[in-house]
């Protein structure tokens, strides 16, 4: 029963941790530009009731939700298609291997080029750093499903869009997820990147200007911490749908 109080309170402690090196290496170093725990603090509590943070988190949520979204509704149907079809994985998956490996970032220029200081440019960039490697793990899902799926399905005569919803959908879901998890989290670091340079709002666009705008490296060290936060529950969220009794059976305890 102790062993089980301390498992869940082993986070807090961490934290607890980290800020007491946090402040300790603060008082070792005597850094006057790196903000300490108290002033970081001070900085958030300024930011919140200044109306900024709240709008900057919910501008970048927006950018990312969105070009997260259509990675998902295009990448996902064309990586099955790739997956089930081997003509199409054939002639498709030699030109996604040449675009996946390219950085976002490489993409700003364009991105800003074609839709200049707007919304678009970094949901164009979430696009395109979350559609290539779904497109490649859903395809891959589809090869990683078991033979006796397909024998199955073809003594019944499932064919057409019911072998894709009844058989292909179901049995790549849980590996699907996974996968989804980890370009949700590709995107919200593009985002931020993009966010620097592309647009004038977001978390991205706070970090920077706090350090344009007077040096105010505790609202720099600030917005960091809320992308870490909002990063972390968005994994959370994503955790939560995993642990759903009709998925939880392609997960590992």
């Amino acid at each position: 029963m102790m062993a089980f109080s301390l498992r869940r309170f082993t986070p807090l402690l961490s934290l607890v941790a980290a800020l007491a090196i946090w402040q300790l290496t603060m008082l070792v170093t005597s850094n006057p530009i790196f903000p300490s725990p108290l002033q970081v603090v001070k900085g958030l509590v300024e930011l919140v009731t200044g109306g900024v943070l709240h709008k900057y988190i919910v501008a970048s949520l927006f950018r990312v939700m969105t070009g997260f979204l259509l990675a998902v509704v295009i990448g996902v149907p064309i990586g099955i298609w790739m997956g089930a079809n081997t003509g199409a994985g054939r002639n498709l998956n030699p030109l996604i291997q040449v675009l996946r490996p390219i950085s976002p970032i490489a993409w700003i220029p364009l991105a800003i080029l074609w839709f200049g200081v707007s919304d678009l440019a970094p949901i164009f960039l979430i696009f395109i750093s979350c559609v290539f490697p779904l497109m490649t793990a859903s395809a891959a899902a589809v090869h990683n499903i078991p033979k006796t799926y397909f024998l199955v399905a073809k003594s019944f005569d499932v064919r057409g869009w019911e072998y894709y919803s009844k058989v292909i959908f179901p049995a790549i879901l849980p590996q699907l997820l996974t996968s989804i998890r980890v370009s949700l989290g590709v995107g919200w670091l593009v985002v931020v990147a993009a966010e620097m340079i592309a647009v004038n709002s977001g978390l991205g666009y706070l970090i920077i200007d706090a350090r344009n705008a007077g040096m105010r490296y505790d609202l720099v060290v600030a917005g960091m911490i809320v992308i870490g936060a909002v990063g972390l529950m968005m994994d959370y969220a994503v955790r939560r749908i995993e642990k759903l009794d009709s998925l939880r059976w392609g997960f590992s305890e």
